[in-house]
């Protein structure tokens, strides 16, 4: 029989309500996410809390709340502000700042806010308190956000988040948890330094800086610190003729003993070889045979997963 892959909810149920809120989060739960997803930044008085970028603008209505504050650039980021003052924010669906134009036009309305920014702390308590009262075991899944970002701005964002994780009961390596993270040299110093006994996902991305860190001895180096890898599912399959391909990428993350755990998975983003989400994460459940899935869609996620696991 297949073995049991995981779905990570993607910023929460992203693909149904605005991302990164406790309604997101409380959904995918619901829909059976194994995993949820935290991406983690500081505020300027070092209290952590859940949003993908370093900045408010995308995905908040700071502009509107906090006119002025912004930089030179246009930007507001979380660094330059309290969580007291971030508390007061409206999260939305994501947007361009610029145009205003929304990413998904499908998804939930986005002049329709129905939460604000989460801390870290309050979706722990969150999904633990979930977990009692529905006898499940779902699992966190948090990324330092731009390490080095942080240190520029006096803050050291993988002590803050492996000291918030143990006050929790995330500590050991069998714990539900995993901790993921784009630069390498920050997943070493949390392995070497911090000694965390967490399991460690290698983020990647497509794009040169990432190169030599993907050939076989790069892998082989990735393996001494990490659990797995975090590459996005381009990097792994590629459409020739309307039919999917894996790219060699997967046999050499194998061939040192890397899990995969690729993102991200959505209905209204899907590669030219596929025709709907349920086609695209079949052929990584079944022909990539994946150790996870990054969706925003964790219901789809879900059922190909298990359908999948019965026809083996």
């Amino acid at each position: 029989m297949m073995r049991r892959p995981i779905v990570i909810a993607h910023r929460g149920a992203s693909g149904y309500l605005p991302e990164h809120t406790l309604p997101a989060k409380a959904l995918a739960y619901g829909l059976g996410a194994d995993f949820l997803e935290q991406d983690v930044i500081a505020t300027r008085d070092h209290r952590l809390v859940v949003l993908h970028d370093v900045y408010l603008d995308d995905v908040t209505d700071v502009a509107q709340r906090f006119a002025g504050r912004h930089r030179d650039d246009g930007r507001h980021y979380v660094v330059d502000f309290d969580l007291a003052e971030i508390a007061t924010l409206t999260v939305c669906e994501r947007r361009a700042p610029a145009s205003g134009a929304v990413r998904f036009p499908s998804r939930f309305p986005a002049a329709t806010g129905i939460s604000g920014v989460s801390t870290l702390a309050t979706e722990l308590r969150l999904i633990q308190g979930l977990n009692k009262s529905m006898g499940r075991t779902v699992g966190i899944y948090p990324e330092i956000k731009d390490p080095q970002w942080h240190r520029q701005h006096g803050i050291d964002l993988a002590a803050l988040l492996l000291a918030e994780l143990a006050a929790f009961g995330y500590v050991r390596a069998e714990d539900p948890a995993f901790v993921q993270c784009f630069d390498a040299r920050e997943l070493v110093r949390v392995r070497e330094n911090f000694g965390c006994a967490l399991p460690l996902i290698q983020l990647v991305e497509p794009t040169p800086e990432y190169a030599e860190l993907l050939t076989a001895d790069g892998l082989k180096r990735v393996a001494r610190y990490a659990h797995g890898l975090g590459p996005s599912h381009t990097q792994l399959a590629r459409g020739e003729s309307g039919r999917p391909r894996l790219t060699p990428l997967a046999g050499l993350a194998r061939d040192c003993g890397l899990r995969l755990h690729p993102y991200t998975f959505r209905r209204d983003e899907l590669p030219s070889y596929a025709q709907t989400l349920e086609e695209l994460l079949e052929f990584f459940f079944v022909e990539a045979r994946v150790e996870g899935v990054f969706c925003d869609h964790p219901d789809i996620a879900v059922r190909v997963r298990d359908r999948a696991i019965e026809v083996q």
